[in-house]
């Protein structure tokens, strides 16, 4: 359900344009323009600006993307970032991770941004004739979890509530949410408030929010995240709180517990949400959005449709438009969104416009509504890191087109546990051709494709013939980076 009113106050609003003012005065001097790496939880956002910053400081294997395979970027590399309040992206000890360790780096659990400036030559003679150009490229990294909380903001406690318990009724969630729901019929919601039974209650609610986000189930509407990554909140007023039935006659100044769950409902939008929709959210020029399709696909239709919705609320937040030098007075515009299938190296590359049509199925509405207000958008299947190869496996007199790979430890396929270590050569299934099938519910389980998708181990990096390692190796990343920036080097 998206939301229905407004998610920003006169007030609100103006705080943003005088922000965006002031990042206008400041690209006059230095051209810069702020990324956004968005997507929920494990769609790989970490390992994306990791790959990313890698290519362009290494002399990535980047085809289509026109500046650099033309020779016309000189240089690029980290410089400091312009935000004081908020923490540097680990960019070395991610690759530490990856290439030392051959492990992911872990999942983003804080804001952070990372500034990669880019020495250039224009692509137009008349461009030559300034001298080379610079642009700096802000990136900002958040938790999927903090994405989740911008549709809070246009909604009332009231109505999230209703929501809120109606998902937690439906489908495999009701059993996930058995605990809590047992618990919330023995409390009445106009009784004095007691932080005791407050406590207990968000308790037990954030523990059916973290069971179903385990891989069994995937689901991805899971609002409050702070509820799952807590940080400096943990223990405060301002995620003790959790959706409550309505009472017939809220009475204005009582002391219920009804009322309390209000206030921190509101409290939480206002401290937490809302600093994040302004001060960073709400000032984004460019946004790629990752989406863990697999995952999904993997846990069911239920999980899908679930992640659909999820999709659709959060992008309802974005201020998707056409871009211009009055835009700071009127509201920032992101020109030009980018959705990303995640992962498609677990899958062989005759599948990939199949996940391709799942995302775009998955995003829609999303896409119409962006497009309609003049903003660019493409939808691609990726793989920021390529863990995997593709390969030929000859069986009963066929060829099967599989993929060979590391398996992380503890991925199973049937019996058979991995240990992390020994290489294997795996045949995911296909795609069907019409992704409607994944997505319906009443669709037989013997008429479903055939479907297993694991995790797999970073690679071992390549080493030139002199003995240097090479950057990391991806797919269609060079196509990314090239909707996303190319048009700022011409």
């Amino acid at each position: 359900m998206a939301p229905n009113r407004p998610i920003t106050t006169i007030r609100d609003d103006a705080k943003i344009t005088l922000d965006n003012l002031v990042d206008l005065t400041g690209n006059l001097v230095s051209p810069t323009l702020r990324f956004g790496v968005t997507g929920l939880s494990r769609s790989g956002k970490t390992v994306f600006i990791t790959a990313l910053v890698h290519n362009f400081i290494h002399g990535g294997r980047l085809p289509l993307f026109e500046p650099w395979q033309s020779g016309r970027i000189a240089s690029a590399g980290l410089k400091p970032q312009p935000s004081m309040d908020v923490p540097r992206f680990q960019y070395e000890e991610h690759v530490r991770t990856l290439v030392e360790s051959r492990n992911w780096p872990e999942s983003t659990r804080a804001i952070s941004e990372l500034r990669l400036t880019i020495n250039y030559e224009s692509a137009s003679a008349w461009g030559r004739t300034f001298g080379p150009g610079t642009l700096n490229i802000d990136i900002v990294d958040y938790p999927g979890e903090w994405l989740l909380d911008l549709p809070l903001l246009g909604m009332k406690f009231e109505e999230w509530s209703k929501k809120a318990l109606d998902l937690a009724n439906d489908g495999k969630r009701s059993k996930l949410s058995a605990k809590w729901l047992a618990k919330l019929k023995k409390v009445a919601p106009d009784a004095p408030a007691d932080e005791t039974v407050a406590i207990d209650l968000a308790s037990l609610f954030t523990d059916y929010l973290r069971a179903c986000r385990e891989d069994e189930t995937a689901f991805s509407t899971l609002p409050p995240g702070r509820f799952l990554m807590p940080g400096d909140l943990e223990g405060s007023p301002a995620i003790t709180f959790c959706p409550l039935p309505p009472i017939e006659e809220p009475v204005a100044g009582d002391d219920s517990l009804y009322k309390m769950m209000e206030e921190r409902f509101e409290a939480y939008k206002h401290y937490v949400v809302m600093p994040f929709f302004r001060e960073h959210f709400a000032r984004i020029d460019r946004q790629i959005v990752l989406v863990d399709a697999l995952q999904a696909i993997n846990a069911g239709p239920e999980a899908l449709a679930d992640l659909e919705m999820a999709l659709a609320e959060i992008l309802t937040c974005f201020r998707p438009g056409r871009p211009g030098w009055l835009a700071p007075l009127f509201g920032r515009r992101i020109g030009r969104i980018l959705f990303a299938a995640t992962k498609a190296d677990h899958l062989h590359h005759k599948n990939h416009d199949r996940l391709e049509a799942v995302l775009r199925k998955l995003v829609s509405s999303a896409v119409e509504r962006a497009e309609f207000s003049g903003a660019e958008v493409e939808v691609l299947a990726l793989a920021a890191i390529r863990a995997t190869r593709e390969a030929i496996l000859r069986q009963d007199g066929e060829e099967l087109p599989v993929i060979t790979g590391t398996p992380l430890p503890g991925e199973r396929i049937g019996r058979e546990k991995f240990d992390g270590e020994m290489q294997t050569a795996i045949f995911p299934g296909d795609l069907p051709r019409d992704p409607a099938i994944l997505f319906d519910r009443d669709v037989p389980e013997k008429d479903r494709p055939e479907l297993r998708f694991i995790r797999f181990r970073p690679p071992e990096l390549e080493t030139s013939p002199e003995g240097e390692t090479l950057s990391l190796p991806h797919i269609r990343l060079d196509r990314a980076l090239n909707f996303l920036f190319a048009d700022k080097l011409a």
